[in-house]
């Protein structure tokens, strides 16, 4: 995947791409929370972390794209108020279960975690050993 490929897919992710027909708007990972359809989409956490791993290089420099920012922040905070929080609008109106709450808040805990460690220059390496972890445990 190029950068290119990755910025637009996590626009369409974050719910803020130009083409509101494009086929991930709806079912991206915010778009597939409103209306929530009673299903987490687990390619769309992997898809969001590959996109992690193509942006990984330009997340380390000294000057951020903002687009870029606004779509990770987006995500992470919209994912959290709707699907984890106790008033977010699934779980108040009893659209999601427990263990999706869980599954979806390790989700944004693994996804967040690689932003922070890419922003302050930690590496790849580090950034992605949790995601790595939680892939394995998975295989099983």
């Amino acid at each position: 995947m190029e950068r290119e490929e990755a910025v637009m897919l996590l626009k369409c992710h974050a719910f803020s791409y130009d083409d509101l027909s494009h086929p991930k708007m709806e079912n991206g990972f915010i778009g597939s929370l409103r209306p929530f359809r009673g299903q987490l989409i687990e390619e769309n956490f992997h898809e969001l972390m590959e996109i992690l791993r193509v942006l990984a290089p330009e997340l380390a420099r000294p000057s951020l794209d903002r687009e870029v920012m606004a779509c990770l922040w987006g995500i992470t905070h919209m994912a959290r108020a709707w699907a984890v929080e106790p008033e977010g609008m699934l779980r108040s109106n009893n659209l999601i279960s427990d263990e999706q709450v869980a599954l979806m808040e390790q989700w944004l805990n693994l996804l967040s975690y690689a932003i922070m460690v890419l922003i302050e220059g930690g590496g790849e390496q580090e950034a992605f050993w949790e995601y790595h972890q939680y892939v394995q445990e998975e295989k099983g």
